[in-house]
């Protein structure tokens, strides 16, 4: 799940922006008195950020960040739109504010390279999808990202409820329909509302495969009762739809709020095949000691590269004059994956392949 940490890499490259970095990792609160613990927890840290950047870089003036986080703790719009965390990532001429889902371990952290860890991190087990909450005679689309759903605006012609997609071609009735009428093989008025039921999820599935834009082909899930998941499936030929996972609950009278937080089962499922196929690569040549991943990392040999969360932990070296932090190692290290197209992931050691801290799958 490097996609982010990659995306990050190449917008800081393509815009030309030169380091040093200076990443601060901060857990957020939207409460007037969270806010404000925040704001001292960011300004001790830029203290620290400071001492260690005028050691590390004697010749460059630290000035230019001051004035970008003066900025920011008087940027009222910056806390109040708080997530889980946020990573708050300076140069001496650009400000960027990546927000997070995942609580994180609070730190600073100052190199040539933006602390990347976090964020891949935060991307690990986070899903992208559609979830459409679908009745018998209604349908909403909703769009999950970074563990956050929201409403897809769809247009006024789109095939949301019965009466529009079906219009004059309604056999059955729309209010017998409405009212959740089931259907027996003896009745003919059940039959048409069957006919009905199928039209409709077929004009949906219509409307997915001709309307909807889905270039990244980001898969579609299902939030309804097992029965209209099973007529959904019946009828759709819509390629991204993946029928094997669902929510079984009516989405109706259902909150935005309400559905999100029944999202979970969808994310367990997906974390679950994900962990699957990592235990595989366990039979993969493999690099599983620092010192043979960093090397093969700056020739472009890391297919993809695993750490441990255990790993991220603030460590220095046998000499306190000299700064050796452990996770600027690893950072550097994924830096040099990434560049080279590979794939970096921060998982729980119970799900690295092998259960091993580091482990590095090689190209040849």
């Amino acid at each position: 799940m490097a996609r982010i940490g990659r995306a990050l890499l190449e917008r800081l490259s393509n815009e030309g922006v030169q380091g040093p970095f200076i990443t601060i990792m901060v857990n957020t609160n939207v409460s007037p008195q969270g806010v404000e613990k925040d704001q001292i927890k960011i300004k001790n840290f830029m203290k620290k950020a400071k001492a260690r950047f005028d050691k590390r870089y004697p010749d460059q003036n630290w000035e230019p960040f001051q004035e970008k986080l003066d900025d920011l703790l008087n940027d009222r719009a910056f806390f109040r739109n708080a997530t889980t965390s946020v990573a708050i990532i300076l140069t001496a001429e650009e400000t960027y504010i990546h927000r997070l889902s995942i609580r994180v371990d609070e730190q600073y952290y100052v190199g040539d390279t933006p602390y990347l860890l976090a964020i891949i991190k935060n991307a690990q087990f986070n899903y992208r999808y559609y979830l459409m909450a679908l009745n018998r005679d209604s349908m909403d689309l909703y769009f999950m990202s970074n563990k956050k759903l929201s409403e897809v605006e769809l247009p006024s012609d789109a095939p949301t409820d019965l009466e529009t997609a079906l219009g004059t071609e309604i056999t059955g009735g729309g209010s017998d329909f409405r009212s959740g009428l089931g259907y027996h093989s003896g009745n003919p008025k059940d039959e048409e509302v069957n006919i009905d039921w199928n039209n409709y999820y077929q004009a949906i599935d219509n409307f997915l495969r001709n309307e909807l834009e889905n270039e990244e082909k980001v898969p579609l899930y299902l939030f309804a009762l097992s029965e209209n998941q099973t007529t959904f499936k019946k009828n759709a030929k819509y390629n991204y739809y993946d029928p094997t996972i669902a929510i079984t609950r009516s989405p109706a009278q259902l909150s935005i709020q309400e559905m999100e937080e029944e999202t979970g089962p969808i994310t367990d499922e997906l974390s679950k095949r994900e962990i699957a196929e990592y235990k595989k690569l366990i039979e993969r040549k493999s690099f599983d000691q620092i010192a043979d991943i960093k090397q093969a990392a700056a020739l472009g040999r890391v297919d993809q590269f695993f750490i441990a969360t255990s790993n991220l932990q603030e460590n220095f070296g046998e000499n306190p004059e000299e700064e050796y932090d452990w996770r600027q190692v690893l950072n550097t290290t994924a830096r040099d994956v990434l560049r080279n197209s590979g794939d970096v992931f921060v998982l729980d050691q119970d799900d690295a392949p092998g259960e091993k801290s580091l482990y590095a799958t090689l190209r040849y």
